[in-house]
């Protein structure tokens, strides 16, 4: 079974082929898959101009988690409001914070971050998302 946020849309296994819902579907912003109860990842949908880029959604534990270490390391009080779209920048992080926030990731994943793949992390949802894929490749 699948299905979009805002509208949407079913799929059916028959006999090894797959039969799609007649449904229209227009600006759905997420797309999530289970298949004989296994759940994957959601996919985000972003708009740009007439195209959509496809982002896999990171699992909600890690994006909390990744919101408690930045908070952590950039001694950001409890109320502080940190999401998966806060960017470390708007944040107030600089160069420094950045690579002590990635470091600290590491350590409470116990994952390695590459010099570049840590270059092009700018928000929570960017590092979770790369969290998870180092985990999955890992596993």
């Amino acid at each position: 079974m699948a299905s979009m946020v805002r509208s949407s849309m079913s799929l059916a296994a028959l006999s090894n082929q797959a039969l799609v819902s007649g449904t229209r579907t227009s600006n759905p912003s997420s797309v999530s898959l289970s298949i004989k109860g296994r759940n994957f990842p959601s996919i985000t949908l972003q708009p740009r101009g007439r195209r959509f880029q496809f982002r896999c959604a990171a699992k909600p534990e890690t994006v909390q988690k990744v919101c408690d270490i930045v908070k952590k390391q950039l001694a950001l009080s409890e109320d502080s409001t940190v999401t998966g779209e806060s960017k470390f920048s708007a944040l107030g992080a600089d160069s420094l914070d950045t690579v002590e926030i990635v470091m600290g990731l590491e350590e409470e994943f116990g994952i390695t971050v590459e010099e570049d793949s840590a270059q092009s992390i700018a928000t929570v949802q960017d590092a979770a998302e790369m969290i998870d894929k180092l985990l999955e490749s890992k596993a």
